[in-house]
């Protein structure tokens, strides 16, 4: 995995060359001095995220950002930095803003700054042609950066180098430092406590693993807020007997997209040291195609003593989360979240960009919702409306794991993962697309973490 402390960032650099993020004309003028004639007509418009570089004796001397004073916590703004100030180490300097806003400014520089020059390539890859130097105060924003790198890396891994063990192992790695104690079921231990989720995985020669992880803050008492986290981690899907066409199948690495939000979720959280107990279930299949593999009309047992009829074997992500949530609602969690890269349905209402949120507890789901537009990471709520819940019963079996109607796919998959969960627990669910499908500042095209930020900062407001 790759790390931005040793790809685009530096502790110090004498011979950094300084970029000054300014947030008015008058600002712009001053730092440009002469040469603002010369940038605005070579295009500088001073508009916020716009780079104009300063030219000097011997080259580029500087350069300045513009961030204006609208500007509301969006690292985004800062990603044009890493594309393109020329190649060396730069410095960061906020001379024109007040102190209260300079770390927050400096927060979003650092972690936007790394959010662009992320890049995956298999194999071993070079420092960055741009470095950063660290400004004082800034220990979160890298925080954030890792994990976001962290969660892109396993999305864009290519499914032969991510398999399920793979995944668990990953998973259990990178939570090691943080003194969590992680377990990895496979095997017989899995058909046994997930039997649901193993069928998911048993066309498959890569065994199904469950990866099951539990940690406590330093600051955290017996009786402090148990938070418990499911990410779906499918490494590839087919789509088994009801297969994926082959334009739908070139992504499907990234159906452990949930898996990867789950996992970076955690790990901000226990870098941050949250006072907090947490649990996190992962769980890692291949969705295949074989002798063993589960078959439309299929009747699956799970956890939770109900029988599942199975209406479309590509629908596996809810079949793997069942069994995960029924085990989380047994600890009794003050909050259980889950993601996954769910429904295309979540993708026709919303788009790529937005996250579908659905949950049972309307202030918690507000509280996402504020979180995101208060980090720029947006999520929507959509309804769980349970006028539709009918549409999943069936004849010889408690559920069906598609509706017998083909519309609000979205929202009848997500009641399908409600009838796993008690209803006394607080629960909301994220169905992700996990995927940029081009470039923009700041989100390279692929693997994406979307509402990592959002989530992380709920978090800060929900244990208090």
């Amino acid at each position: 995995m790759y790390d931005p402390k040793t790809i685009c960032l530096l502790d110090d650099a004498p011979d950094a060359r300084v970029v000054h993020v300014v947030d008015n004309a008058a600002s712009i003028a001053a730092w440009l001095g002469p040469a603002e004639k010369y940038v605005r007509e070579n295009g500088f418009g001073g508009r916020t995220g716009e780079v104009a570089l300063v030219p000097g004796e011997s080259g580029v001397d500087s350069a300045v950002i513009v961030v204006s004073s609208e500007h509301r916590h969006d690292p985004l703004a800062f990603a044009a930095l890493a594309t393109t100030l020329p190649p060396g180490p730069w410095r960061l300097s906020f001379d024109g803003y007040d102190a209260s806003r300079v770390a927050l400014l400096a927060h979003d520089a650092v972690l936007g700054f790394c959010m662009e020059a992320y890049a995956y390539r298999v194999g071993t890859r070079e420092a960055a042609p741009v470095r950063l130097v660290l400004p004082d105060g800034t220990d979160d924003a890298v925080t954030m950066a890792r994990a976001i790198w962290l969660g892109r890396d396993l999305i864009n891994m290519p499914a032969n180098h991510l398999g399920p063990a793979e995944l668990a192992s990953l998973a259990r790695d990178a939570l090691a430092p943080f003194g969590a104690e992680t377990s990895i079921l496979t095997g017989a231990a899995v058909t046994a406590a997930y039997p649901c989720l193993a069928a998911v995985g048993a066309g498959s020669d890569r065994s199904a693993h469950v990866v099951m992880s539990r940690w406590q803050g330093s600051g955290a008492t017996a009786d402090a807020p148990l938070i418990s986290l499911v990410g779906k981690g499918v490494c590839f899907d087919t789509g088994g007997y009801d297969i994926k066409p082959s334009a739908g199948m070139l992504r499907m690495k990234k159906d452990m997209g949930g898996a990867a939000l789950m996992l970076a979720v955690a790990m901000v959280a226990m870098a941050r040291d949250l006072p907090v107990r947490l649990e996190l279930r992962l769980g890692c299949v291949e969705n295949s195609i074989s002798g063993h593999a589960m078959r439309p009309g299929d009747v699956l047992s799970t956890r939770a003593g109900l029988n599942v009829e199975i209406g479309n074997t590509d629908a596996e992500g809810r079949l793997v989360l069942c069994d995960l949530l029924t085990e989380a609602c047994e600890a009794s969690p003050d909050l259980l979240l889950d993601a996954a890269t769910l429904t295309g349905a979540a993708r026709v209402a919303l788009g790529p960009d937005l996250p579908a949120l659905f949950g049972t507890d309307d202030l918690v789901c507000e509280m996402l919702l504020e979180a995101g537009r208060v980090v720029g990471d947006d999520l929507w709520r959509l309804p769980l409306w349970y006028g539709y819940d009918a549409w999943l019963d069936r004849k010889i079996a408690d559920i069906g794991n598609v509706a017998e109607k083909p519309m609000a796919g979205a929202i009848t998959a997500a009641l399908f993962l409600r009838r796993f969960v008690k209803p006394q627990i607080n629960w909301a669910h994220i169905d992700t697309y996990a995927w940029n499908d081009a470039s923009r500042p700041g989100r390279p095209a692929g693997g994406e973490t979307l509402a990592l930020r959002a989530i992380s900062q709920f978090l800060l407001r929900f244990i208090k």
